[in-house]
């Protein structure tokens, strides 16, 4: 049987894979998904090779320290890649394993689909001639990816943003709050230190310290924390109730939001939840960060709007003082700030497309399959 080989390496590319894995069961059955990933890829019918969070790491230091593993992966997958049995890969995010992934997909003949491209305009522009090379076509999910990739000969699609195909099923505040326990009455501050184990270290202290000052500042506040269904929260550094695996179901619930940098900016902008960005990394990995990073933000909600739509607070920056500075008036309902952070925020939700992505990318997978029963892998490339 022809397989499909889909790599997520963390929590949120294991939620919208699991997305493009329904849709191709749907609609080409023959195809045997295999793949890299978590709970989700798995219950949306992806045979796991190995779990995500085997590999979740970040950071340059960090991921040094995973190299062997990483390698010792990499040669299975391009060994089972020549074994004539993968018909197309699909990558998502994760550049530091897929881009390897993907070279050697190109040295074994097989099609590669890059789902959620390496943000190369922030730091990686060295990369997109690599991409051109290795990469057979592109979904993007933000427009102006299409452009910078397309004029540097890569095949890229415009997609929209995953994040769009679950705004239907989102709850109501009310709905929410009645569905993680809280009450409908009273103020709520959703805390979002992270999915990855380095992200939980060095953010949930400050987090919580956050959210202890702004108890002492507004009365009856609700304090829950969003924990990945791959991370247990040591309970001794947090002392408030955890969801864990529902997000979005806390951001709808949520007044306002502290949240690491990455996708869960753009999942508030979508759910409408006014944020604050936090975000510390090792002193080593940050000093390489400032010399090669290219644009002035790091959270996606400002990078997709281009100015600084909710504040940030980056390494030696991140005080829980200052923090609850921001957050504080967002916390109030009617405050002139939260009502003109949720206008910006819908602004940026409109820029993310239409929903729809996971089908359009499994149009696109389905498009580099072909259905003759003939089917057989390229020569690999020389």
């Amino acid at each position: 049987m022809r397989e499909v080989l889909i790599v997520a390496g963390e929590a949120s590319g294991d939620l919208h894979a699991a997305g493009l894995a329904r849709e191709l069961r749907a609609t080409r059955p023959e195809l045997a998904l295999v793949g890299i990933g978590g709970q989700q890829m798995e219950d949306a019918g992806v045979e796991l090779v190995e779990r995500a969070e085997k590999l979740a790491v970040m950071g340059f230091l960090e991921v040094l320290r995973h190299v062997p593993r990483h390698y010792q992966l990499l040669r299975a997958l391009e060994a089972r890649m020549r074994g004539g049995s993968v018909a197309l890969l699909v990558v998502l995010d994760y550049p530091g394993f897929n881009m390897k992934l993907a070279a050697a997909a190109a040295r074994a003949g097989v099609p590669v689909l890059y789902y959620i491209t390496p943000q190369v305009w922030a730091w990686g522009a060295k990369r997109i001639p690599k991409l051109a090379r290795i990469v057979t076509r592109a979904a993007v999910i933000f427009r102006f990816e299409e452009e910078l990739l397309r004029e540097a000969g890569v095949r890229a699609e415009f997609v929209g943003h995953p994040l769009l195909d679950h705004v239907h099923a989102l709850p109501d505040a009310a709905t929410a709050r009645e569905r993680l326990g809280l009450d409908p009455a009273r103020p709520v501050l959703a805390l979002f230190p992270g999915s990855r184990v380095q992200e939980i270290e060095r953010h949930l202290t400050d987090f919580v310290a956050t959210a202890r000052e702004l108890e002492r500042r507004v009365e009856g506040l609700q304090v829950v924390v969003s924990v990945a269904p791959t991370i247990e929260l040591p309970v001794d550094r947090c002392p408030y109730p955890m969801a864990r695996g529902e997000s979005m179901t806390v951001l709808r619930a949520a007044s306002a939001a502290m949240c690491k940098s990455g996708t869960t900016t753009l999942q508030a902008a979508v759910a409408g939840c006014p944020l604050v960005v936090a975000y510390r990394t090792s002193p080593f990995t940050y000093r390489i960060a400032r010399r090669v990073v290219r644009i002035p933000y790091i959270g996606l909600v400002n990078i997709v709007a281009g100015r600084e739509v909710a504040p940030e607070f980056v390494q030696d920056a991140l005080r829980p003082s200052r923090v609850a500075d921001a957050l504080e008036p967002l916390l109030e309902e009617g405050s002139a700030r939260r009502a003109a952070m949720l206008d910006e925020l819908a602004t940026v939700r409109a820029q993310l497309g239409e929903p729809g992505a996971a089908r359009r990318v499994a149009g696109l997978a389905s498009e580099m399959v072909p259905r003759d029963a003939s089917f057989a892998v390229p020569s690999p490339a020389s």
